[in-house]
Order: C-alpha cells, then sequence, then structure tokens
C-alpha cells in the first residue's frame, strides 16, 4: 500500500516519522476551510478533514491520509491567524482561560473513508503584555490554529493539558497508527524484528 499524506503541514510530516512512516506522496488538497454559520468546532474539524479526505485522489493501492486541527473557545473557532492583531485577540481570548484543540482525521481507500477525532483540553497561563508581545515578535503564530502551537515558543504558556499531546501539534498519534493499521499499513511496531 502507498500512503499519501493530505497536507502541507511540516508538523504532520514529522509526527508520521515517529511512526516508522515516510509517506509516498504529499498532495496538500486545496479546499475553502471557511466554517458555517453557528458551526460547532468539533463538526468543523470533521467536516473539514473529511472535504480534505474527499477532495484527494486515490488510486487503488493508495491510502490517503488527511487531518484538521481546530482551536476553540468556547464555541468561537480559532482558526489561522489573518494578521499579527488577529493573532494578539487570539491569545489575550485564550489567556488564563481553558480551550479545546480538536484534531480530526480522515483516512481513504479505494473502499472508503474512515475518520476519527480527538480532543484535547488545553490551559493557556494568564499571560502579561510583555509576554504576548514576545511572542508574537517570534512570529511563531503564522499559519497556526489559535496562532500557537505547543510545540514551539507557546509551550512556555501552556502549563497543562488533559488529552493527547500530539493531537494538539497536528496529529494524534495513537489514534492514527490505529486507523493506518486497520487498512493495512504497517506502523513501526508491527515491523519484523531483524535478526
Amino acid at each position: 500500500m502507498r500512503l499519501i499524506l493530505g497536507s502541507a503541514s511540516p508538523r504532520r510530516l514529522e509526527l508520521l516519522v515517529q511512526l516508522g512512516l515516510a509517506p509516498d506522496d504529499v498532495r496538500a488538497p486545496d479546499i475553502n476551510e471557511d466554517p458555517k454559520d453557528a458551526e460547532k468546532p468539533r463538526d468543523y474539524a470533521r467536516r473539514m478533514a473529511q472535504e480534505k479526505v474527499q477532495s484527494s485522489e486515490c488510486a487503488v493501492g493508495e491510502v490517503v491520509l488527511c487531518a484538521d486541527t481546530t482551536v476553540a473557545v468556547g464555541r468561537r473557532i480559532l482558526g489561522k491567524p489573518a494578521d499579527v492583531a488577529e493573532a494578539e485577540a487570539f491569545l489575550r481570548l485564550m489567556s488564563g482561560r481553558r480551550h479545546k484543540v480538536i484534531t480530526a482525521i480522515a483516512i481513504k481507500t479505494s473502499d472508503g473513508i474512515r475518520m476519527k477525532d480527538v480532543v484535547t483540553d488545553v490551559k493557556m497561563k494568564r499571560l502579561s503584555d510583555a509576554e504576548i508581545a514576545g511572542y508574537l515578535a517570534t512570529d511563531d503564530w503564522r499559519g497556526k490554529a489559535g496562532g500557537y502551537a505547543i510545540q514551539g515558543p507557546a509551550g512556555a504558556f501552556i502549563p497543562w493539558i488533559s488529552g493527547s499531546y500530539s493531537a494538539v501539534v497536528g496529529l494524534p498519534l495513537a489514534e492514527t497508527a490505529n486507523l493506518l493499521r486497520s487498512v493495512g499499513i504497517k506502523v513501526w511496531s508491527q515491523k519484523e524484528p531483524k535478526s
């Protein structure tokens, strides 16, 4: 089976490597990622993953893996900030509060689509104006849902999570491994030991 990663995210590629996998090809889908009116964050993440995988070509003998990571405060979806002002607004909204990170994964074969989503609760410490300004100056907020990445400088702002760390990074490893195994992709734990 050929594994196709339907994502341009370097973080998802790095996470696949942790499973002992290197995709045979990378095909980033191009879809409209605007939330629908009154759409709940979990429903949005699932819809995005499904639309990404549906828009991806999948030949016989291929497995396409797509994912979507969504940050939500209550029912408000925090996408990738358009600019530094929006990134600052997101940080101020999350400062001193818990938020949810939902990562939905979808895989497609010639037999159909399988999906799973993982919800992780994340607590962000109360941020000072200096911490916000310092973080924004790193430009690490660019291209990241909610304007931060837990594995980057903003990790210093996260004293507590409940759930999957790898899902917050962008790909829940345990759930991804199980889905891939279910369609015949062998992850590192299934490789025969060398004699």
